[in-house]
């Protein structure tokens, strides 16, 4: 039962939303229908396609549900639209399901809307499309359950406030909204690629939900190149998750990580995802950084590494989409590829802006080019600035164990 509401439970979501025009309607519907599955499955069997029979149960509890309430003028407009497809699919094979792929895409556009603010916005994808429950999503977004469900309240009384349309947004806008989507798939992805806080290191739950609703982007866009670019750099980062932590829980630096504990088939499909990107000419940040991971997935060791063209990518990332983060990678990849002064140089302005003055990754960077270019007590200096930094525990024991080897 578990695995049906898993597995059918958005799809189904998505479609009842189109139907009654109503986010929470919806959702109550459908766990209406998923307990009425509950009650009656185990007696008189699982039906051939539980999908369509949950659908089907879903539309005729919100039917309910808005009957009880038609004294709304809106609610009169829904039931009756409601109704006709209830007549219609009377008419059709009941074991048919409806077909979903459009219903997802809109409902996708629908919980990354910039109208909500970020964090509403990856809550909803993890709840609405991923099929979470509310304790899961808090659980994966390190919050309380009542915090979250008030946290999805106010999103869905947003949508509803906010007249947010349930829609693929119209082709002048599909560029602009498209790259919002794609963004909170990858903040999902880098939740449980680096956690911030907590004491691990890798959440592959999120990395797992992040792949996985890539995919269904994939599917639904079709031949967009930045989609496919978002694919193939998640699947290429997260091949190498088994490596990432050693039996101790220890975190493994990438130089020192077992590449037979890499996940071949990730690699494999991450690579034809860049390539079919790459095909369409229209090269992008994800498959600028897609091709970066590439050149460290494809790597047979790490002292074979291509640190020069990597530091090239990064520069040309740099240009496209400029951030600290870039300019951070892209020093560390100068000084592996022969140039830790030129790295130096590069993080500089960084290190002396104080908007960045607790940004970890940045000193961590720092002290390892500062140890390249044989100056141990700035290098130390600035280890503890990244250990002060760092709220993850993981993180902070292995940049614990590198200062203690500056000599």
């Amino acid at each position: 039962m578990a695995r049906a509401f898993r597995e059918e439970g958005p799809g189904i979501l998505a479609t009842l939303i189109g139907q009654v025009g109503d986010f929470q309607l919806a959702e109550d519907a459908l766990q209406d229908a998923f307990a009425a599955a509950v009650a009656t499955w185990p007696r008189d069997g699982v039906p051939d396609r539980p999908g369509a029979w949950i659908t089907t149960t879903a539309r005729r509890r919100a039917i309910d549900r808005l009957r009880r309430e038609r004294g709304l003028a809106d609610r009169i407009v829904r039931l009756a639209h409601a109704a006709a497809l209830e007549a219609a699919g009377d008419e059709e094979d009941p074991g048919e399901p409806p077909p979903i792929g459009d219903d997802r895409l809109r409902l996708m556009f629908t919980c990354c809307h910039p109208a909500l603010a970020l964090e509403a916005r990856v809550a909803l994808t993890l709840k609405s499309l991923g099929g979470l429950t509310t304790a899961e999503v808090a659980r994966a977004l390190l919050t309380s359950e009542p915090a979250m469900a008030q946290r999805l309240v106010r999103a869905k009384r947003r949508i509803a406030a906010a007249g947010i349309p349930y829609r693929v947004p119209p082709a002048h806008l599909l560029p602009e909204r498209l790259s919002g989507v794609l963004a909170v798939v990858y903040l999902v992805f880098n939740e449980g690629y680096a956690p911030g806080d907590g004491d691990r290191l890798v959440r592959g739950e999120l990395c797992a939900e992040a792949i996985r609703l890539g995919r269904l982007l994939v599917r639904l866009m079709g031949d967009d190149p930045e989609t496919l670019g978002l694919l193939a750099l998640m699947l290429l980062q997260d091949a190498r998750r088994g490596a990432r932590v050693d039996g101790d829980g220890a975190a493994v630096p990438l130089d020192r990580q077992d590449r037979e504990q890499w996940d071949r088939g990730r690699i494999a499909e991450g690579v034809r995802a860049l390539d079919e990107a790459l095909v369409l000419r229209a090269p992008g940040p994800y498959q600028l950084q897609a091709a970066i991971a590439a050149l460290h997935a494809t790597a047979p060791e790490a002292a074979a590494t291509d640190w020069a063209q990597i530091a090239a990518l990064y520069a040309e990332l740099d240009r496209r989409a400029p951030s600290p983060v870039v300019r951070i990678n892209r020093a560390a990849a100068l000084a592996f590829a022969g140039s830790p002064e030129a790295g130096l140089s590069l993080l500089q302005p960084l290190v002396s802006d104080p908007r960045l003055a607790a940004y970890a990754p940045l000193h961590a960077a720092h002290a390892e080019l500062l140890r390249r270019v044989d100056a141990p007590e700035a290098a130390r200096a600035a280890y503890d600035r990244a250990i002060a930094a760092t709220a993850n525990a993981v993180q902070r024991a292995e940049l614990t164990r590198r200062r203690a080897l500056v000599a």
